[in-house]
C-alpha cells in the first residue's frame, strides 16, 4: 500500500524507510504495482487510516501492528520469570486458604454444614423467613445432587470476599483520608472495573500453573475488590462534617474518630461494598471455570464444551439461586446495620 509514500517522500524519509524495510510479505497492492509497473490508484473515498500496516506499507522502517503484539508478549515473557519469583512466594497462602476451604466444606458432612450455614444466615439476617428461604434453595441444590458443587462455589466466594475485604476496606480508608491517593488510584479501579473478564485470565495463565488455585482465585479478587473500595471511600467521605466537628471538640484524635465515628456511620456504605463484592465474586468464579476453578461453573462449562443442554440448565438455575441466596441475606444484614446505626 503506497498511500503515503509521498507524505514520507515530502520530508525527505524515503532514505530511512528503505533503509529500514524489514522485507516481509508485501500486499497485494505493492504486488500489483510490480506486475503492472504502476502504482495502484486510490481515491480520496478509500484512502485508509494511517494505521501501523498502513503506513507499513508505505513505509518499511514503520513497525507492522504483529511487530507490536509480538514486542509487548517478548517483553511479558523477559520479565515473567523474575516477576513470578516475586509473586509466588506471597500469593500462595491464597492458595492454601482456597484449597483448605475447599477441603473443609466437602470434608464436613452435610448435616453439619447446612446447620451451621443457617445459624450464620440467622445471625447476619435475623428473618426466618430468609433463613427458610436459604434452607429451600440448600435442600433443593442437594436433592440434584449440585450440593457438592455450590458448597465449593461458596467456598472460593467466602475466601475471596474475606480478602477483598480485609485488602479493599482499608485502601477505600486511606484514600478517604487522602485526595492524592485518591486520584491516583481511581484511575487502576477503572481499568479495574471495565477489563473484560477474561482478559484477566491471560496474564496469570503465563504466571501461574492451572493446577494452582491462586491463578483463579487472584483473577476474582481483581475484579471483586474495586466495590468494597469503592464504596468505602465514598461512605468515609460522606460522614457529616458537623459530626466530625462535634468529635474533635471532645478531644477525640484521629484514630478515635475513625473507629468510634467515621467507620460505624460509613458501616453501610461499606456493607452495600461487600454485598457488591460477593455478587462480582460469584460471577467470576464462573468465569473462572475456564481455568479449573471447581464448583458451579465447571458443570456451564462441561454442557458448552460436550453440548450436554440439560446439565449446563440445570447448573445455570443452581448459580441463579445462589446468586439470590447470596444477594437476599447480604441485603438484610446490610438492613440490620442501617437499622443499628439509626439507633
Amino acid at each position: 500500500m503506497t498511500t503515503y509514500s509521498g507524505l514520507f517522500e515530502a520530508f525527505g524519509l524515503k532514505g530511512w524507510c528503505e533503509a529500514g524495510s524489514s522485507g516481509g510479505p508485501v500486499s497485494m497492492a505493492e504486488l500489483l504495482a510490480k506486475t503492472t509497473g504502476k502504482a495502484a490508484e486510490t481515491n480520496l473515498w478509500d484512502t485508509p487510516f494511517p494505521s501501523l500496516d498502513a503506513l507499513h506499507g508505505a513505509c518499511g522502517a514503520v513497525p507492522r501492528t504483529r511487530e507490536l503484539t509480538a514486542g509487548i508478549e517478548r517483553l511479558f515473557l523477559g520479565i515473567k520469570d523474575p516477576l513470578k519469583t516475586v509473586l509466588d512466594p506471597l500469593t500462595q497462602p491464597l492458595s492454601w486458604a482456597i484449597d483448605g476451604a475447599l477441603w473443609a466444606i466437602l470434608v464436613l458432612p452435610w448435616w453439619i454444614v447446612i446447620p451451621i450455614f443457617l445459624a450464620v444466615v440467622q445471625f447476619a439476617a435475623r428473618s426466618g423467613r430468609i433463613t427458610g428461604f436459604v434452607a429451600s434453595v440448600l435442600l433443593m441444590l442437594a436433592f440434584v445432587d449440585h450440593y457438592d458443587f455450590a458448597m465449593q462455589t461458596l467456598a472460593i466466594i467466602l475466601v475471596c470476599t474475606v480478602i477483598c475485604v480485609l485488602f479493599g476496606v482499608p485502601i477505600g480508608i486511606a484514600m478517604a483520608r487522602n485526595d492524592r491517593l485518591q486520584r491516583s488510584v481511581i484511575p487502576v479501579l477503572d481499568m479495574l472495573q471495565t477489563l473484560p473478564t477474561f482478559v484477566y485470565l491471560i496474564p496469570l495463565i503465563f504466571l501461574f500453573s492451572v493446577t494452582e488455585s491462586k491463578l483463579y482465585g487472584i483473577a476474582i479478587i481483581l475484579y471483586a475488590i474495586v466495590p468494597a473500595i469503592r464504596l468505602t471511600d465514598l461512605g468515609i467521605r460522606l460522614v457529616d462534617r458537623d459530626v466530625l466537628e462535634a468529635a474533635e471538640a471532645f478531644g477525640m484524635s484521629q484514630r478515635q474518630k475513625l473507629f468510634g465515628v467515621q467507620i460505624p456511620l460509613a458501616l453501610p456504605n461499606i456493607m452495600a461494598g461487600v454485598n457488591q463484592t460477593i455478587m462480582m465474586s460469584l460471577a467470576m468464579v464462573v468465569i473462572a471455570s475456564l481455568v479449573s476453578a471447581p464448583g458451579l461453573g465447571a458443570l456451564v462449562l462441561r454442557g458448552i464444551n460436550k453440548l450436554e443442554l440439560g446439565v449446563g440448565i440445570v447448573a445455570g438455575l443452581a448459580i441463579v439461586m445462589l446468586a439470590i441466596v447470596l444477594d437476599r441475606v447480604t441485603k438484610a444484614a446490610l438492613a440490620q446495620v442501617n437499622l443499628a446505626t439509626k439507633h
